[in-house]
């Protein structure tokens, strides 16, 4: 065999599998056909938290007033941002680069297609290797309307030539969230259609109806309907729905969902099999149905973060080099939308808590953060615990507010450490903070 492990796919996990195996001492090649660093570098955690700190400036100018200075915003020059943020991602994949070449893994630049259980193809040349790893990640997808060709997604809108007067943002859930804000902070007319008219759907309910009140009270509109077409007019689109409403925007994204990057993978050929939902199908250990392939990250149907891709990388590892056999505890995962403002979450939601059983105490507090007692917004900070009853475990913990992200990775090595709420209630906190409030909450809501 050429390699021990072939890997298509240079994103996170593709890239931590690849040099964490060679340190191992295999023989490791990847395949990468657009760029190094997948989703999360080039077109998503990354440039979308810069984007994000731009769109809040604007806010903070406001807000300083009632702390006696008066900061006036010139200007927002779209064409600075946009082209700081390239040069940083390309540091970023240059960083990448090292990392795969200190290691020792052989990069090919093209397209890897799986050609058999042991055989790979990049453009035209046959490699064999012992194993093969699919990473290659998630797609954007569009709705099936007229005019869906004129919609562009999230990988686009980093690149933009100029910067939308107005815009309708297409969905509902995190990156729809995220991305209209940015564009409404920078000072885009946005609106944002939903099908539902909810957003953030699946989170926990009473943290999600508080963060749509929150996000909404910033000036974005929403639009409880999805697009029925998008028509192309001399200056911008006319964006239709079926009740008959019309909007006219500079700018239509498309933030509905995505799917697996299978395009020319050669899968159905080699007959590995993929779940309900489109996803490749694979055991604890990561393996498809063809004993030899590996796939792992946003391929497969597991919560599609960049820690968790990584986190997969490092378990595969152990399984195949180091005998290991313990599977990936996908329980208690933090994850924050950086909406604004931001919300996180670490453990189980009210709802999900009662499928599962659990009888349930529930601490809730909402207040005014002290920042805004002189900036004069009325942004609420939303807190929550969910707490077993049987146990004392604190199970679950939901945040809206400044800082949310921050806060919430402490919560979460508390929630997998097992604290319960007596070890939070007996936990000095740190004043004046919004923090604090997490181990201040003493009164049951419900």
């Amino acid at each position: 065999m050429d390699f021990d492990l072939f890997i298509i796919g240079a994103g996170s996990a593709g890239v931590r599998a690849g040099r964490m195996a060679a340190a191992m001492g295999k023989k490791v090649a990847v395949a990468e056909s657009r760029y190094l660093g997948g989703t999360c570098v080039n077109v998503g955690c990354v440039p979308k938290k810069l984007f994000v700190y731009a769109s809040e400036f604007p806010h903070m100018l406001q807000e300083a007033k009632g702390f006696g200075l008066d900061l006036q915003l010139q200007k927002f020059d779209w064409a600075t941002l946009r082209d700081n943020k390239t040069k940083e991602i390309e540091r970023l994949n240059g960083i990448y680069k090292k990392l795969l070449d200190n290691s020792g893994v052989q990069t090919l630049w093209g397209h890897g297609k799986v050609v058999g259980p042991n055989h790979v193809e990049v453009d035209g040349t046959r490699y064999s290797s012992h194993k093969i790893l699919l990473a290659t990640g998630g797609w954007p997808t569009k709705p099936d309307i007229p005019g869906s060709e004129h919609m562009i997604t999230s990988n686009e809108l980093f690149y933009m030539e100029t910067f939308p007067k107005s815009a309708v943002v297409v969905g509902s859930g995190y990156i729809a969230v995220e991305f209209a804000g940015i564009l409404n902070g920078l000072g885009c007319d946005t609106h944002i259609a939903s099908r539902s008219g909810k957003l953030l759907r699946g989170f926990d309910e009473s943290t999600r109806q508080v963060a749509q009140r929150e996000i909404l009270k910033k000036g974005l509109s929403l639009i409880a309907e999805q697009p029925s077409a998008i028509i192309k007019k001399s200056a911008g689109y006319q964006v239709e729905f079926a009740s008959g409403k019309t909007v006219q925007a500079d700018l239509v994204v498309c933030a509905t969902g995505r799917s697996p990057n299978l395009n020319n993978l050669g899968l159905e050929e080699q007959g590995v099999t993929l779940d309900g939902k489109g996803f490749v199908q694979v055991d604890e250990s990561f393996k498809t149905n063809v004993p030899s392939i590996f796939a792992m990250g946003d391929l497969i149907n597991t919560a599609q973060l960049t820690p968790v891709a990584l986190a997969e990388a490092m378990t595969f590892l152990a399984q195949q080099y180091e005998d290991k056999v313990e599977a990936l505890n996908y329980d208690n995962i933090p994850t924050a939308i950086f909406s604004q403002p931001c919300m996180a979450t670490v453990g189980l939601s009210e709802e999900s808590a009662k499928q599962q059983g659990f009888d349930v105490s529930i601490f809730e507090s909402e207040f005014k953060a002290l920042k805004h007692t002189l900036s004069g917004s009325d942004e609420r900070t939303f807190m929550k615990l969910v707490v077993d009853k049987k146990t004392d475990k604190v199970i679950g913990a939901h945040m809206l507010g400044e800082h949310a992200s921050e806060i919430l990775q402490g919560i979460a090595i508390a929630i997998k450490a097992g604290a319960t709420k007596a070890i939070f209630d007996s936990t000095i906190g740190i004043h004046p903070s919004s923090a604090e409030e997490f181990v201040t909450m003493r009164s049951v809501t419900r």
